[in-house]
């Protein structure tokens, strides 16, 4: 792994409405239940195990692992969150086009 790419998970929830969303959910039920999650992440909560649960993206049969990805792979807002954090670190919510996203940096 280079310094241009880092390995990532993360847990998305779509809503009615956001980009190829298959939620049915309201933005503001999907903003409640992500910042919900941020708690429990942030009070220790397993984050595979909570990307299983909730997330939205197919990913979340793996945990939530995106696996290695470089810089200009993922939509911007993704990608500088996620460039932002030190290993091991989780992102505080970030909202794209697609919903809201808790990222993960794994290496």
């Amino acid at each position: 792994m280079t310094d241009d790419t880092i390995s990532a998970s993360h847990i998305l929830l779509m809503y009615d409405g956001s980009a190829n969303s298959t939620a049915a959910r309201s933005q503001d039920e999907a903003q409640e239940l992500i910042a919900d999650l941020e708690v429990q992440l942030s009070a220790g909560g397993d984050f595979a195990e909570l990307a299983r649960e909730h997330s939205d993206c197919p990913s979340s049969r793996q945990g939530g692992d995106l696996g290695e990805f470089g810089r200009g792979a993922m939509i911007a807002e993704f990608e500088d969150a996620a460039f932002s954090l030190d290993v091991g670190k989780s992102s505080r919510i970030v909202e794209t086009e697609y919903g809201y996203h808790l990222i993960q940096r794994t290496e």
